[in-house]
């Protein structure tokens, strides 16, 4: 039952305009900001080649690219997330779910994992970019791996906080600004937690997206940065399953 809803999911998501729209935007956006980077590096290749432990192509071209990637889908998975479940209340079809013989488990991971095939394929796209480079030259394989994880963790995450903020509410708008908030807060936190006291600092930068998606772009794999991704994607899944749970209970 999961894969049929995630087939539904996908599949309605792949009819939608607005969900090309945005594919075809994003691909714009990080192409051009792809040939930006990788014209510094031509300019610079000559200075760089003269310097011992310079940085090559993967830390100029790619690590700046998939930054720039997830900060613009931090502003785009909120659209792709925010019709998930609250179109279905508002339109109250939702009531035909929930009395459906699936759990919300499988409700909830069926959306959610249609929602990552979309976004999976999003990733892979802007993956093709740099790997592209392999035609002419070299590249840090470890490096890019590690930057390619970490981008695919934090749109997952993305993914997850947006299902979330769609199952609270029937207004699809308060879901995606809802969602757009939550992230861009967890995202700021890192800076937050450079500037706060030797107590709260850590606490915030631990709870920031961003500072565990850093250390994943220098290459760094650590185990708890993984896990960061993997518990706040679990927890926003398990609120968004009690939403649903209570929503059956009253119906």
């Amino acid at each position: 039952m999961i894969g049929t809803i995630a087939a539904r999911e996908l599949r309605s998501l792949f009819l939608s305009p607005l969900a090309w729209a945005i594919l075809a935007v994003v691909q714009l956006i990080l192409g051009y900001i792809f040939l930006l980077y990788l014209d510094t590096y031509l300019q610079w290749q000559g200075r760089l080649a003269a310097i011992e432990g310079a940085p090559g192509v993967t830390e100029v071209v790619a690590r700046p690219l998939f930054t720039d990637a997830a900060v613009v889908l931090l502003l785009v998975v909120p659209l792709l997330t925010m019709r998930l479940v609250s179109e279905e209340r508002r339109s109250r079809t939702l009531t035909l779910l929930l009395s459906a013989p699936v759990s919300m488990t499988e409700i909830v991971l069926g959306k959610y994992l249609g929602l990552m095939g979309f976004l999976a394929l999003m990733v892979a796209l802007v993956g093709l970019m740099p790997i592209s480079l392999l035609v002419g030259g070299g590249l840090d394989l470890g490096l890019l791996a590690a930057g390619l994880l970490g981008l695919l963790l934090v749109v997952a995450s993305f993914g997850a906080a947006g299902l979330l903020l769609s199952a609270m509410t029937e207004q699809p708008t308060v879901a995606a600004i809802g969602a757009f908030g939550l992230l861009l807060l967890l995202w700021i936190l890192g800076t937050a937690g450079t500037t706060a006291g030797e107590e709260t600092g850590p606490v915030l930068r631990y709870l920031s997206v961003l500072t565990h998606y850093e250390a994943l772009l220098k290459g760094v794999f650590d185990t708890r940065d993984v896990v960061y991704y993997l518990l706040f994607t679990l927890t926003c899944l398990v609120l968004a399953i009690r939403r649903l749970d209570a929503d059956r209970l009253r119906g």
